[in-house]
């Protein structure tokens, strides 16, 4: 579906305590190639074979259909901005989905409601009489969501003309259950039955429902699917179908598609997929979801009346462990036994530590239970208060006025507020009685605050900063800037909170410029507010307080390893890895230092164990590894019955913030799908549509080169490029990593490897470019990934702005956006820890499909 990504529902443990206001703005971060610098797809960071509209939001593809020779590709579009809003359906076609066209907007938002994702058929018997068998409707199934309500239910629309014009059903909704989450219908003709077939999400329930009907109006419950696996979030987009598994068509099996936000297993939006049967009725997977964790020596299970040997620092934790499920809690599940700790004491603003006695590393593994608030732990961070480290004062702001600084605009009034505003959530965090508060007026007003200048003369600026999380390069910031010459050169922002925190800017490289400070705020909407006091110099870094809400591993009374909960009830096993810390002293520490909405850690049954316990993202079954592939559905009616999947290429975490314009996100290339035996198991696999190789241009080959520890450049420079196809077949040595870098250059690369000890695929876009606009999107990503006889088998489609990684015989892919310079564009070999050997590679240059 298509929503803002902020919006949560307020679980029942969390009713009371909650005072978090929710973020319901999004924002962009401003690009290295502004349009007005290029031609129409030309840009920085155009796709050149990813389809990608000419302008504006683009998110979730729906209403996937094939209809006299045409590809239909419809999708979540915002035809008046570049960040989400006024969701419409897009449209374009294609007659090989490759090549695309865009078409006029398809259906439009208008006063009562917003279109959100749904899907197409064509209805060839005219089941619904809006055409006729000569000429059959194309009939959209999809989400109204209603503005005055924020209910959401299923919609028709049709098209008499191959999808170029449509009206809405003048009996809409035709399905409608009273739910606020209840959206992204995909319907098909389920022929054993002559009638339609809706799968369609019950999102905060992480359910799945059938309905069936034979007319599209009528609609009859068949069955529910979930929760099961992953349930980190919420449940969108699901997608069921057939397919043979090892293509034999005598041994059909059923594939469910469930799209997960937040949750998945890179973090964010995910796909994750469940193979079974469905007999008209019910789907029912082959895993039934049982897991029995590994054997092994409990060490805590907080059954007793108290903590015994374990501390407590705070209020957090109060006296003994919780009754499970605690009153007035009632979605805490996935417990052991009859006591857990339990953090939400009395409401999330209590804090505190729970620590165990030191104990010596015997086990190889530490598994244990965690639920409760997504707040890690920050490395550098202090527990409890953190002063100041001396230095010069800059600004305090306990003075009436404002002094030297000036403010144009409206959002910062005449001076410092005297702590929280009218309206506001309580402000906590900073010095004194009075800090810049931006406000006023709630969230409506905009303005710029900014110092006299001044000589940097120390190694640090600390400061204590809050409110909203709009980064300063963002179409409508809420942010705190250095500016010298005239150029921004550090920046900070709030992290959607009304408590101030230390942030450290290093301007060492800076001593002796002039330079200014500007608080700004240009945002009206949620969190559309900045808070700041404390400004100083000093040659000492501040260190933050900590936020976690965590289970951390201590040695030698340093954090090595820590997990927190997934803003959720539900506990999860995870585990702690002490291979590297055998014979060592090590402390467990729970941690709750956090204030705000989930502000609170839950944890039970500790236990010592010769191999990890999996969380439930773990064990369920990926269709994409990487960080940007969502909201992934499927074409009916594809001729030969193939199954072409197609996925939104981006990631509700930083969607909005990419650094793109005119246009913001592009979708997947699409890709063929199939069901494989790999080792024991049936496994969705997928590979690119061969169509793909229309757009090839000229190819370099190489073969049989060893690749020593470092990089070498492949086939000495000549594969370089910015948009490429690259096959490769690796013989495992001794190397303990090894693979491609593409898009090299200017101290820039994106790492395509193979980790032989782990036995994992990865993409490392750590130094991919421009990776600072969000501090979700950096990072190192894995799928696991067998070797076969020896071998690993790598297909990369590299484009301006994406790469996408099929491992083996497409049964690992990792699908990430990287936005690296249009200078970097060499493509290395590289090894690590010893030698591997690529057997062979071809790589083709790949055209853009606007010719």
């Amino acid at each position: 579906m298509s929503r803002v990504p902020a919006r949560r529902r307020v679980p029942l443990r969390l009713v009371a305590a909650a005072v978090a206001t929710c973020a319901l703005t999004v924002t962009s971060v401003a690009p290295q190639a502004a349009a007005e610098d290029s031609p129409p797809y030309t840009e920085t960071y155009r796709p050149q074979f990813h389809f990608s509209p000419a302008k504006n939001w683009m998110n979730d593809p729906n209403g996937l259909v094939w209809f006299k020779g045409e590809y239909h590709l419809f999708y979540q579009y915002n035809p008046s901005g570049n960040t989400w809003g006024n969701m419409s359906w897009g449209h374009a076609v294609s007659n090989d989905l490759v090549h695309w066209q865009e078409l006029p907007l398809a259906l439009t938002h208008d006063d009562e409601e917003m279109v959100f994702s749904g899907s197409a058929v064509v209805d060839h018997d005219n089941t619904t009489g809006f055409g006729t068998k000569e000429n059959p409707a194309m009939v959209a199934v999809y989400t109204s969501h209603y503005k005055d309500d924020g209910e959401q239910a299923q919609s028709l629309a049709y098209s008499t003309d191959r999808g170029r014009t449509w009206t809405k059903y003048s009996g809409n909704p035709v399905l409608d259950i009273g739910s606020k989450e209840f959206r992204d219908p995909k319907v098909q003709w389920y022929a054993p039955t002559k009638s339609w077939l809706m799968t369609v999400s019950l999102s905060t329930e992480h359910k799945v429902r059938f309905y069936s009907s034979k007319d599209l109006k009528s609609w009859t419950h068949l069955s529910d699917f979930g929760p099961r696996n992953a349930v980190g979030g919420v449940w969108e987009c699901p997608d069921l179908f057939p397919l043979p598994v090892d293509g034999d068509p005598k041994r059909i099996k059923w594939v469910l598609v469930v799209n997960i936000n937040p949750g998945g297993i890179a973090g964010g939006s995910a796909a994750q997929y469940f193979v079974g049967d469905f007999d008209g009725k019910r789907f029912t997977a082959d895993d039934d979801g049982s897991y029995t964790p590994p054997a092994g020596l409990v060490v805590q299970d907080f059954e007793g009346p108290d903590y015994g040997v374990w501390q407590t620092t705070g209020t957090a934790f109060g006296d003994g462990p919780a009754p499970a499920p605690a009153p007035g809690t009632s979605d805490t599940s996935g417990f052991e036994g009859k006591g857990l700790v339990d953090s939400l004491h009395n409401g999330d603003h209590e804090t505190g530590t729970l620590t165990s006695p030191p104990f010596t590393v015997t086990s190889p593994y530490l598994n244990f239970k965690v639920a409760g608030g997504r707040h890690p732990h920050v490395p550098g961070s202090v527990t409890g208060a953190s002063p100041a480290p001396a230095g010069k004062l800059l600004a305090d702001f306990e003075q009436d006025g404002y002094g030297s600084w000036t403010t144009p605009g409206t959002a910062f009034g005449n001076g410092p507020a005297r702590g929280t505003l009218p309206g506001q959530n309580t402000v906590t965090g900073h010095n004194g009685n009075s800090l810049v508060n931006s406000f006023l007026d709630g969230d409506a007003t905009t303005g710029t605050l900014t110092s006299p200048e001044f000589t940097l003369t120390a190694k640090h600026i600390n400061f204590l900063v809050g409110g909203g999380n709009h980064p300063s390069g963002s179409d409508t910031p809420t942010a705190v800037r250095l500016v010298v010459d005239n150029k921004t050169v550090r920046s900070a922002t709030g992290s959607d909170s009304e408590e101030l925190n230390w942030t450290s800017w290093d301007v060492g490289d800076l001593a002796g410029r002039t330079a200014h400070i500007e608080v700004v705020d240009e945002n009206t909407g949620g969190w559309g507010h900045i808070l700041l006091d404390q400004v100083m110099q000093s040659d000492t870094p501040a260190r933050p307080r900590s936020t976690e809400t965590a289970v951390d591993l201590l040695i030698d009374g340093k954090v090595v390893q820590s997990r927190t909960g997934a803003d959720s009830g539900s506990l999860d096993w995870a585990s702690f890895d002490l291979r590297a810390h055998q014979g060592k002293q090590a402390t467990i520490q729970i941690v709750d230092m956090n204030k705000a909405g989930w502000g609170h850690v839950i944890a039970d049954h500790f236990v010592a164990a010769d191999q990890p316990a999996l969380s439930n993202l773990r064990r369920a079954d990926w269709v994409d590894y990487g960080k940007d592939y969502y909201a992934a559905v499927s074409w009916e009616g594809a001729p030969d019955s193939r199954r072409h999947m197609i996925g939104w290429m981006n990631n509700w975490q930083y969607g909005n913030n990419i650094p793109t314009s005119p246009w913001r996100s592009a979708q997947s290339i699409p890709r063929e799908m199939a069901l494989r035996t790999v080792g024991d198991r049936i496994r969705l696999t997928q590979r690119p549509v061969s169509t793909v190789e229309s757009l090839h241009g000229p190819s370099v080959g190489v073969h049989d080169i060893r690749i020593t520890e470092g990089s070498i450049p492949l086939a000495a420079g000549r594969a370089d490029g910015k948009a490429l196809d690259i096959r490769a077949t690796f013989t495992l040595g001794n190397a303990k990593r090894f693979g491609f870098k593409v898009r090299t250059g200017q101290g820039q690369e994106t790492v395509i490897g193979y980790d032989e000890e782990t036995q994992e695929l990865y993409v490392d876009r750590t130094r991919s470019g421009a990776v600072d606009f969000h501090s979700d999107f950096p990072g190192i990503h894995r799928a696991p990934l067998a070797a076969q006889g020896g071998k690993v088998e790598l297909r990369i489609l590299v484009d301006w702005s994406s790469v996408e990684v099929f491992g083996g015989d497409g049964e690992a892919v990792i699908t990430d956006q990287v936005f690296p310079g249009p200078d970097s564009d060499g493509v290395r070999l590289f090894a690590e820890g010893g030698s591997a050997r690529l057997e062979s590679a071809k790589v083709w240059q790949v055209r853009s499909y606007r010719g």
